[in-house]
């Protein structure tokens, strides 16, 4: 079955000067997240992966992209938020981190935001018991609250244990 891609042009997000930031907005679970528009390759259906063996859960497996191997990571597995089901709204964001190439699995993909600054409030201190390290805020667009999240740790940390070539 032949998925279609959708190419993203990323155009300039905002930075710590209080100009306007674009992100992508997904739902993983009943749930709005939100990465910088920027780390974003492009979008594409969920396809069937290659697993790896002695892999973490949400590392789904790697998957062959116009020549690149690149690992799929699972988030509703990543982020503990139920069981993944796979259908034809589940989505796979190709994400470019430090120049290495990274599919994440989420259930959907809703749009495109502009934020102005004062519409991010800081991410909550939620103390030892949960990790919050890769959170950066939440974000308020009408009655819409998105977690925005630091994607480049919450990804690094899934595939710190698995060989560096893969992501390669």
């Amino acid at each position: 079955m032949e998925h279609q891609v959708t190419a993203l042009k990323s155009a300039s997000a905002g930075d710590a000067t209080g100009q306007v930031a674009e992100y992508l907005a997904f739902c993983i679970g009943r749930e709005e997240y939100g990465i910088d528009i920027q780390k974003v390759q492009e979008l594409r259906g969920y396809e069937s992966v290659t697993t790896i063996p002695n892999s973490p859960a949400h590392l789904k497996g790697v998957v062959n992209l116009r020549g690149v191997i690149t690992p799929i990571v699972d988030m509703r597995i990543k982020l503990n938020v139920g069981e993944p089901s796979y259908d034809q709204f589940t989505v796979v964001i190709v994400l470019s981190l430090n120049g290495k190439q990274v599919g994440m699995v989420v259930d959907s993909v809703a749009d495109v935001i502009r934020l102005e600054p004062e519409q991010i409030k800081p991410a909550p201190t939620l103390g030892n018991a949960v990790d919050t390290d890769y959170l950066t805020g939440i974000a308020t667009v009408n009655e819409r609250m998105i977690i925005l999240m630091e994607i480049e740790k919450l990804v690094a940390e899934s595939l710190m244990n698995v060989d560096t070539r893969l992501a390669a």
